[in-house]
């Protein structure tokens, strides 16, 4: 696999994303008052997922925070199809609650918060996160680990990222082959990599829930560095393919923009799947909101 330093990993092609089996049922979205998370930000039950309300600068403190304290964590960015695969599964729902920050990352996640009640200050997307915690990292004098995508693409990637924030150490890329993950030796042979480079923060772009996964692997072996499961975010950073512009971003359109890109792999995710479960999602936090306000 030749996971290790920096401007290494070849390998056969890693999806950035790999479609959850279908499942016969489909449990309604609920939501609940919102409450205090262990890291200290407000965070309200959305599906299954519990969202937290922080800025991305705020989140960007936090991590820089944990780095000087010696203390790591994991970052899920939840949008509207792990929202929807955590609700199905509660095996997902149980690896999600397990990392430290989950942000609301897509519009209808945004809506639903607030409409149970949370004021979440917007968007925080993986896409985005990949260049605001590089550029901390770069700031604070800290290594980034790039792991995930086709071969060549956590390298140009890396290079993009080490062009525009001087200062950034790009301890090592990675890209694993397809199926890696499937046995103990991929997965063993990957970690091994990531944690003789010893890396501060470790973008990991698999898809979910394979890189939350492996990312709790990685934990396990190097406790004090910060994850960003990232998803497409690192061929994103290659400049494979772009993000919506911003106005189609602002008012929670980015998914059509994608829809457009890439209409033969995301329809059926985003207009079969994604889109009735987001309104059922919305459905269910405003139900929860009104009665709430019924029992004030």
């Amino acid at each position: 696999m030749g996971c290790g330093g920096a401007g290494t990993g070849t390998g056969r092609r890693t999806p950035e994303n790999v479609p959850l089996a279908d499942r016969p049922s489909l449990p309604e979205p609920r939501s609940v008052a919102p409450e205090r998370a262990g890291a200290g930000f407000a965070r309200v039950r959305v599906g299954a997922v519990e969202v937290m309300a922080v800025s991305e600068a705020e989140l960007l403190d936090h991590v820089a925070a944990g780095w000087r304290r010696g203390r790591g964590g994991a970052i899920v960015t939840a949008n509207v199809d792990i929202v929807r695969a955590a609700t199905r599964d509660p095996a997902l729902a149980d690896l999600v609650t397990r990392s430290e920050i989950v942000v609301a990352d897509g519009m209808p996640v945004v809506w639903a918060s607030r409409l149970a009640g949370l004021a979440v200050p917007g968007r925080v997307t993986g896409a985005s996160l990949v260049h605001s915690l590089t550029g901390r990292a770069a700031r604070e004098s800290r290594s980034v680990y790039l792991l995930g995508g086709e071969p060549g693409v956590p390298e140009a990637a890396a290079r993009v990222l080490a062009g525009r924030y001087p200062g950034l150490r790009v301890a090592g890329t990675c890209s694993p082959p397809f199926g890696f993950d499937g046995t103990p030796d991929g997965v063993r042979e990957a970690v091994e990599g990531v944690v003789a480079a010893a890396p501060d923060l470790v973008l990991v772009g698999l898809g979910f829930p394979r890189q939350e996964r492996v990312i709790e692997a990685l934990r396990a072996e190097l406790p004090d560095a910060w994850y960003l499961g990232c998803g497409a975010g690192i061929p994103m950073a290659a400049g494979r393919f772009s993000r919506a512009p911003g106005p189609v971003q602002r008012v929670g359109a980015e998914w059509l923009y994608r829809l457009a890109l890439e209409p033969r792999r995301l329809a059926r995710r985003y207009l079969r799947d994604d889109a009735p479960f987001a309104i059922t999602l919305l459905a269910g936090a405003l139900r929860t909101r009104l009665t709430s306000r019924r029992h004030v």
